[in-house]
């Protein structure tokens, strides 16, 4: 009855109409699924300018979240993992409060510059990192050192294509036989145990300087497990342990290749393969008691150097960061030293008072027992 209404015109212009509606929602439905597809792979891996946790133990809460981080607040984050205090309240709800008596044995930060996309396994979490400066952990190395001088922990600070080394404690010792310039590394790619016997090297060649600072960078994390697990009795002290390690030798790669390179995609699969065994490995040399990051970072913002000057240039000011001279900022523990150091100089004060005021009348004939016994040995003589 509806369809004798209508005239064929009209019928046609309806036909049209659903036909298009149906067109609507097919596209629709495959712009929805093509934007979830991208969505997956964007999360399958480590995006650069990431900090990511490889392993932690139980008691080490890291949360999952977006939350980001920022370069410079790296080193306290290392630092509260360890159980350490920080200067300024760190306001990331990525880490959160653990128990007291509870500290891991030892921290692995890893740092690997150059890299746009890097795969890991089903890492425990992962953040974006915004502002990536440069950040070193010789406050953290400074803390460890100082609480526990007399344990004798171990702090390894390496930079294989800088040449780079900071040993500390008992470092001094276990990696003593650790190649540390890139002459010396070279060498041990050439001797037993080398990994060029033991990664797919596929695109990478022997005879490159690129490739061989990238595969020097490899050779130094296997060795530094294979030195441990010498030593397995320092993972078991009471000193917690500090690694931090830079790896460039993908920036390398990226600069002289490409990103689009056979030999930048065969390198950033080995090291994503080489960097999750190794947290493997360092996480059970510890007894499952070991935190290890990995930071990735394609640019850093501006150079780690240090600029000097000399002192007839201009007049020095109290505070250099600040161009008006101003003092600087107290810290939290300000309120806490004044006040011991003023009631202490009242306590001082009132002490000297009070003495001074009854050594000045004292009588020496009734009060002093001293001169009582004088006075009766007097007396019997």
């Amino acid at each position: 009855m509806l369809c004798s209404g209508m005239t064929s015109g009209q019928l046609t212009v309806a036909v049209r109409s659903r036909k298009m509606s149906a067109t609507i929602c097919r596209r629709m439905k495959a712009g929805f699924t093509l934007a979830f597809v991208v969505c997956c792979l964007s999360s399958a891996g480590v995006n650069g300018d990431s900090f990511t946790v490889l392993q932690a133990p139980e008691f080490v809460s890291f949360q999952k979240g977006d939350w980001p981080v920022s370069g410079e607040k790296v080193p306290d984050v290392v630092a509260l993992t360890m159980g350490f205090s920080v200067q300024e309240d760190l306001l990331w709800p990525g880490l959160q409060a653990g128990p007291l008596f509870q500290r891991p044995r030892a921290n692995v930060l890893i740092v690997v510059r150059g890299v746009d996309n890097l795969s890991l396994s089903q890492p425990l979490a992962s953040y974006p990192l915004e502002n990536p400066v440069p950040f070193t952990l010789d406050g953290v190395a400074e803390t460890v050192h100082s609480l526990f001088s007399e344990y004798t922990p171990v702090v390894l600070q390496l930079a294989p294509s800088e040449e780079r080394l900071y040993m500390l404690g008992k470092a001094n010792a276990v990696f003593e036989d650790l190649p540390v310039t890139l002459q010396q590394i070279r060498a041990r790619l050439s001797q037993d145990g080398s990994v060029l016997t033991s990664l797919p090297l596929n695109s990478l060649s022997r005879n490159s300087e690129a490739d061989l600072l990238f595969l020097s960078e490899v050779q130094v994390l296997h060795d530094i497990v294979a030195l441990l697990q010498r030593h397995r009795h320092l993972a078991k002290d009471f000193s917690p342990d500090l690694y931090s390690l830079e790896l460039s030798g993908l920036e390398e790669l990226n600069r002289l290749y490409g990103k689009d390179s056979p030999q930048y995609r065969d390198a950033t699969a080995i090291l994503a393969s080489v960097l999750q065994k190794f947290g493997e490995d360092m996480y059970r040399l510890y007894g499952n008691r070991a935190v290890v990051e990995v930071v990735t970072v394609k640019n850093f913002e501006a150079p780690l150097t240090r600029k000097s000057r000399s002192i007839l240039e201009s007049k020095q000011i109290s505070n250099p960061g600040s161009p008006y001279n101003l003092a600087y900022k107290y810290n939290f523990q300000y309120a806490v030293i004044f006040n011991i150091v003023l009631w202490l100089m009242i306590a001082l004060a009132l002490a000297v008072i009070v003495i001074s005021y009854n050594l000045w009348n004292m009588d020496p004939g009734y009060d002093s027992i001293i001169y009582r016994m004088t006075n009766q040995k007097i007396r019997v003589d």
